[in-house]
């Protein structure tokens, strides 16, 4: 079987089941296994894949997605080509699982795929607080404006299940645009930097701790600021495993400091 990939989760998933080797083409942004997305053809970035450069890849299977915005145009271009496609709505943790189960049973893996799965919900499990109260948490997407995950999505869950409280978890949203007046006001006793499309190395704490209008807030004031990569907690595939992890130490940490 030959497969493309043109997101960096359903890439890292077709690896954790140990189906690299029917990986044929990937998209510019799949970074990981980084000795696995080296030695393949790229076919595009984000909303630009080249249409033309997966035909020419001839896969059985592309795995494309449905979760980030903009990229209905992408499968409605992939559909117009008919190649045989999966591109899931990603929204939740039990997504994330189903997407796993369905793409290894594409790749005639199921049993690993359910593995993998199993793996993940025994590492992805609820913790208790960390004290009396709930540290309230604020993960940026993005920093300016500040975007942040709401209700439905599986960073939620992830705050949630490290014992923690989304600062959004109230509102009936993915993710949402909030101004500077309203984080102060959402007053989160840690914020956690995850800006996509951005390096790690590049995240800005300083920016964070120096706005003038949070120097109240309780995160800003004692300093809990600090960065997950987005590898860990914006792709819904296996590595949301190191993401729970990464939050939890942080809350923990943001508990004992308090």
């Amino acid at each position: 079987m030959r497969v493309v990939s043109l997101n960096c989760s359903n890439t890292e998933i077709v690896c954790a089941l140990g189906c690299a080797d029917l990986l044929v083409g990937v998209d510019r942004d799949s970074d990981f296994p980084a000795d696995v997305v080296a030695r393949l053809p790229r076919v595009g970035r984000d909303l630009e894949i080249d249409m033309r450069a997966v035909q020419a890849l001839r896969p059985d299977l592309v795995l494309a997605s449905l979760t980030v915005p903009g990229h209905d145009r992408v499968v409605e271009r992939l559909a117009a080509t008919g190649l045989p496609h999966y591109a899931p709505a990603t929204k939740s943790l039990d997504d994330t699982y189903a997407d796993i189960a369905e793409i290894g049973a594409r790749l005639g893996v199921p049993d690993r795929a359910a593995a993998l799965v199993h793996d993940m919900r025994r590492r992805i499990a609820p913790c208790p607080p960390p004290g009396q109260t709930r540290p309230r948490v604020l993960v940026q997407w993005w920093p300016k404006p500040v975007i942040a995950p709401g209700r439905r999505s599986w960073v939620h869950q992830l705050i949630e299940l490290t014992g923690a409280c989304n600062v959004l978890g109230d509102r009936d949203v993915e993710s949402q645009p909030i101004d500077d007046a309203a984080v102060a006001a959402l007053a989160p006793d840690l914020i956690v930097i995850s800006w996509c499309g951005v390096k790690t190395e590049k995240y800005r704490p300083d920016v964070v701790l120096g706005n003038p209008l949070w120097r109240e807030v309780p995160a800003v004031a004692a300093g809990r600021v600090a960065s997950v990569p987005e590898a860990f907690l914006g792709r819904p595939g296996p590595r949301l495993v190191e993401g729970h992890a990464a939050l939890r130490r942080l809350v923990v940490a943001c508990a004992t400091r308090s």
